[in-house]
This record gives structure tokens, C-alpha cells and sequence, in this order.
């Protein structure tokens, strides 16, 4: 019966790796967990037959092709696991070239150490541009820094802490009904508020010629001058940053937060602290409970919420990234802010998504394609190359400046969350996923980690496979490795148009 197992777990595994799943994804689709799933490949654990039943679907297999391999010869399991690593799938090894190599015991043990070296080397090589990082740092503050990037720790702080702030959501709530706010704030209440409660006035300037600051607070004297010409939905929420800003240095609301950072950058505190107010102005314009009803009751309906509560539709898809509370807690969401020539300025991860920390995403992604289509909202799934699945939607907000576009602002805002909660999106309802394989855009991070073998948008070669050239072979992307699978393809055409005798 161990045997049995042994033999059942790992072709489970083979099937998984040859898939190019990871075991998280498989583990979440066979709704048990992944240290489970590890032990049921290492043959540790009994396949109950419904679970086996459930995983041969996901594999696409049949049951009887299944039970019939268990006596085929595989591949040695210390080789195996080097397939989970895509650069092996670029260096041209057949099912027949890994078999034979399973019959050499040495060669599998020297394989497996060089590759265990190369990515020994990988790691160190990491760890050598972070030192040099921190050299640079301290050796001269004054200087552009090498790999420089304070907005990459304010990320990954808002993640490690689920973008919710409960202390800052009490204050904004007391401090709306000090006000008398009702659902819907407006520019005068906000000014009124500022006067009333926290004793600042605001001087509205004249449209602006030269400079672009719009807002610009003077604490010594209480007197925030903020741009006339700005929209009301701006305004407001420049109005709302201000009251934070201004309990901040009386209450010291911001401070305890702030305690819970390890910062390496000397301005990272300062940008956590404005991304703090700017969380405060969010609960102040929208508030929790009445908010987190109608995202609820409107089925994350970005532009009905934005009409009810007047406020703008990227305020309301940042608002619906902070929906954390324990008793009131939203769907996980993942959020976007990229430019027309894809540059990320913003970005937040809720959901498990992975966007890169620098440079452009996939230009496969809605949130790039919607500028294809800016008067419309733009849907699709988009599947990874570890399995993962997301509902995602994006659409083109503009702020023109003087009548022009061009001199104003043009960003595409998109929002999305894991497929298996797309039913509580009113946008997923002419989507209902019925055929993942056909409805799923392929997509990646960033071209130069992209697992895809086979992507007609590559913009350079990935560093997870071996670049290789061949004058008299050329895939639909020049960027696109070449594989064994290619070649075996191209042989397979070639034999059909040979003319037979």
C-alpha cells in the first residue's frame, strides 16, 4: 500500500509540474491545504478517491490513463523538482532526454548542484545590489541613490497592514459628526469644518499661470491657500487632507501607525504619513458604514458610487481598497493608477496579485487596454502563468487643464479581484466565467519575468529562460524563447507537406 501511495503521489506531482501549477493553486481548486497536498505527493498520505477524482479533472486526465501509468518510468524525483524553475523548460530536454538522465545517478546530482549554484548566485547577486543600495545611502543623503525606491516600503507597509487603519476611521467619523456632515460633503462644509473645528481658514488663489501647486497649508499661521480652478471632487479631497493634517499635529493620530515601520529611507515615513491623510480625507468623504452598505447593495458599481456620494471614481475605487474591517470586512481588491505609456504611479495588492515594483506591467492587462476604449468600462480575466485567476476592470479618468488634455491629466484606473468572487461585481455580470480556458487572458508581471513562452506583446526577453537565436526559426515575438517544443512542432508540419510516394 506505501508503495502504492509513493507511486500515486508522485504522479500527481509530475502531472502538476508538467501543468506548470504550483501546488498553492492546485491545494485552493481542491479546496485543502497546500502542506496536505505536499504530503499526498511525497506519498505520505492516502488519495481518497473522490479527492484523486477531483484532481485528475483539474489535470485534465482521464482515470484510466492515469491508473495505467503508474508502471511507466519517470523522471528521478530530485530532477523533477528543477521543473518547477521555468528555465529548465527553455533548454530544449525532452520527456526521453530527462529519462535517460534519470538513469544516471551522478548526472542527477550534478545537475541538480549547478543549478543549486546558479541560483546560489542569483541570490547572492541580490544581496550584493542591496548592499551597495545601502552604501550609496549612507554615504552621501544628498545624492540620487542607487535603486532608489521609499514608494516600494509604503506599499508593501499598507499590504502587511490590509490598508485599514481603524484609529484613523474613528477620528474622521467623530470629526463628521462634530461637523454635522451628512452623506453627501461638499467643499463649503469642508471649509466650515476647517474654521470650526481645527481654527483654519482657506484663501482660494486665482487660476493658476506658472506654478502647479494646489494646495499649500501655512500651520504657523492656519491659512490653507488652495488652486480656485480646481474640480469639486479635487477640491474636496484636498480640503478633507488638510483636517487630517491638521489633527495629525495636534492629536498625533498618525504616530502610533507610524511606530510598526523599519524604514531604510529617510523619506518613507514622510510619504507613509501622507498616504495616512490621504486614507483619513477617504474616510472622511466616504464613510465606513454607510459606504460599505452601498458597495454591498451596488455590487462594486465604481460610477453609480461615485454619483452617490459626489465624489470622483478613483476616490471611490481607493476607498474600496480599505473595506478591512473585521466586522465589515469588503472582497479583496487589487488597484492600478498607470499612465499612457504604462508607467505604474499607484498601486495596491489585496488580493494577491503581483504587480512589478518598477517599470511597466503586461500591456495585456485591462488597465492598459482601456485606453483602447476610454468612454467605456473595460473586463476581462486574467490568468498567470502560476494558475491564478483575476476579474478585472479598468477605465480612463481625464482632467483637462486650460481646455486641453494634453496639458491636463490622462490615467486609467483599474480595480479587480480573484475570479471565484467576480459574482459580487455588478461589471462581471455579462462575464460569468464558464470557460476559463477560453475567457482568460494570459497575462504576466513584467516581460522580463514572464513565465509565457508563447506572448505576441513581449516587449524583451525573460530572464527565467535562455535567450537563444536561431536565423531560420522565428516565433511570432522575437523575444519569445525557443523551445523544444518549436522545433518538435515545426518538424511535425514539415513531414505533413512532405509529398508522399
Amino acid at each position: 500500500m506505501g508503495e502504492t501511495n509513493a507511486a500515486m503521489g508522485q504522479r500527481l506531482r509530475e502531472l502538476r509540474l508538467r501543468r506548470g501549477l504550483q501546488q498553492s493553486e492546485v491545494a485552493r481548486r481542491l479546496k485543502i491545504s497546500p502542506a496536505y497536498l505536499s504530503l499526498i505527493e511525497k506519498g505520505k498520505r492516502v488519495v481518497q478517491l473522490p479527492l484523486l477524482f477531483q484532481a485528475l479533472e483539474v489535470y485534465g486526465i482521464a482515470v484510466e490513463d492515469f491508473m495505467e501509468s503508474l508502471g511507466e518510468r519517470h523522471v528521478d524525483d530530485g530532477l523533477a523538482r528543477l521543473l518547477d524553475d521555468p528555465l529548465l523548460r527553455s533548454l530544449n530536454l525532452s520527456e526521453e532526454d530527462l529519462a535517460s538522465i534519470s538513469a544516471e545517478p551522478r548526472m542527477v546530482a550534478t545537475i541538480a548542484a549547478l543549478f543549486n549554484l546558479y541560483k546560489n548566485t542569483r541570490s547572492q547577486l541580490d544581496h550584493v545590489v542591496a548592499s551597495i543600495a545601502q552604501r550609496e545611502q549612507q554615504r552621501d543623503e544628498g545624492s540620487v541613490r542607487f535603486d532608489y525606491d521609499p514608494y516600494d516600503e509604503v506599499t508593501d507597509f499598507l499590504e502587511r497592514n490590509d490598508n485599514w487603519f481603524g484609529s484613523l476611521e474613528e477620528r474622521a467619523q467623530q470629526f463628521r459628526r462634530d461637523c454635522a456632515f451628512g452623506r453627501r460633503v461638499t467643499s463649503e462644509d469642508l471649509e466650515r469644518g476647517l474654521l470650526d473645528q481645527v481654527g483654519v481658514r482657506v484663501r482660494r488663489t486665482a487660476e493658476r499661470a506658472d506654478s502647479s501647486v494646489i494646495r499649500s497649508w501655512n500651520a504657523k499661521e492656519r491659512i490653507l491657500t488652495i488652486s480656485a480652478d480646481l474640480f469639486e471632487q479635487r477640491a474636496k479631497f484636498q480640503l478633507a487632507h488638510t483636517v487630517a493634517l491638521a489633527l495629525f499635529d495636534e492629536e498625533n493620530l498618525h504616530e502610533p501607525i507610524l511606530e510598526g515601520i523599519s524604514a531604510q529611507h529617510a523619506e518613507t515615513r514622510t510619504l507613509t504619513k501622507i498616504h495616512l491623510a490621504n486614507y483619513f480625507a477617504g474616510a472622511l468623504l466616504l464613510p465606513y458604514p454607510e459606504f460599505y452598505r452601498e458597495v454591498t447593495s451596488t455590487r462594486h458599481d465604481v460610477d453609480l458610487l461615485a454619483q452617490l456620494f459626489e465624489s470622483s471614481f478613483e476616490t471611490v475605487a481607493h476607498r474600496m481598497c480599505n473595506l478591512s474591517d473585521p466586522k465589515r470586512r469588503g472582497v479583496p481588491m487589487h488597484f492600478l493608477r498607470v499612465d499612457v505609456a504604462g508607467n505604474i504611479s499607484k498601486r495596491y495588492s489585496g488580493d494577491g496579485i503581483r504587480f512589478p515594483h518598477r517599470g511597466g506591467s503586461c500591456p495585456k492587462m485591462a488597465v492598459h487596454l482601456a485606453f483602447l476604449t476610454p468612454n467605456v468600462i473595460t473586463k476581462q480575466y486574467s490568468a498567470f502563468p502560476d494558475g491564478s485567476t483575476y476579474f478585472c476592470f479598468a477605465k480612463v479618468v481625464s482632467e483637462p487643464q486650460q481646455g486641453s488634455l494634453v496639458k491636463g491629466t490622462t490615467y486609467s484606473i483599474g480595480l479587480g479581484t480573484h475570479a471565484d468572487n467576480a459574482m459580487h461585481f455588478a461589471y462581471a455580470d455579462d462575464m460569468p466565467f464558464a470557460d476559463p480556458k477560453k475567457m482568460a487572458v494570459p497575462v504576466g508581471t513584467t516581460c522580463r519575468f514572464c513565465e509565457r513562452t508563447d506572448c505576441n506583446m513581449r516587449s524583451a526577453p525573460s530572464y527565467k529562460f535562455a535567450f537563444r537565436v536561431d536565423e531560420y526559426t522565428k516565433k511570432d515575438n522575437f523575444f519569445s524563447p525557443l523551445l523544444r517544443a518549436d522545433e518538435d512542432a515545426e518538424a511535425a508540419r514539415a513531414a505533413r507537406r512532405k509529398p508522399t510516394t
